[in-house]
């Protein structure tokens, strides 16, 4: 892949705008075959009451679906990027309703989240769209420590 953190960002929207759980799974199937690991979850509800909410699914579902190993600095990489997604969407959704996907991606070091929202608003909806993006340890490097005197 030329730029791994852009071909990441990228799978993470394709996953968050599929219309359909039958192109969901196309779509991770595809990305698979690139070694390009995925999930999406459904979201919706009240943005303000829903953040904790959508960012425990983007957790559970990462680690359900193996992108992420338990642990803390796993659990921090997603948690950040969810946040920093749902901060760019804040502004047009902040007291409204909204339904939409999480589309969470990983390759290697590279994990991004993106949140595609339709907002609420009488009989209008307005689109929204908000991506994360963090840096982690690639598996193999996970196990190593930066205390030598710790890995024996």
């Amino acid at each position: 892949m030329k730029s791994d953190s852009t071909e990441v960002a990228r799978s993470a929207i394709k996953v968050a705008i599929t219309s359909s759980r039958s192109m969901e799974e196309q779509m991770i199937e595809a990305l698979k075959k690139k070694g390009i690991q995925s999930v999406a979850v459904d979201i919706g509800g009240s943005l303000l009451e829903s953040i904790p909410k959508i960012v425990e699914r983007a957790l559970v579902a990462s680690k359900r679906t193996g992108i992420i190993q338990d642990c803390h600095l796993h659990d921090g990489a997603v948690v950040g990027a969810a946040k920093e997604a749902i901060m760019q969407v804040s502004g047009k959704a902040m007291g409204l309703n909204v339904g939409g996907k999480i589309g969470i991606a990983r390759y290697k070091e590279h994990i991004s989240v993106c949140i595609f929202l339709s907002i609420g608003l009488l009989h209008l909806n307005e689109i929204a769209i908000g991506l994360g993006h963090r840096s982690l340890p690639s598996p193999d490097e996970l196990n190593t420590s930066a205390f030598p005197e710790e890995a024996q």
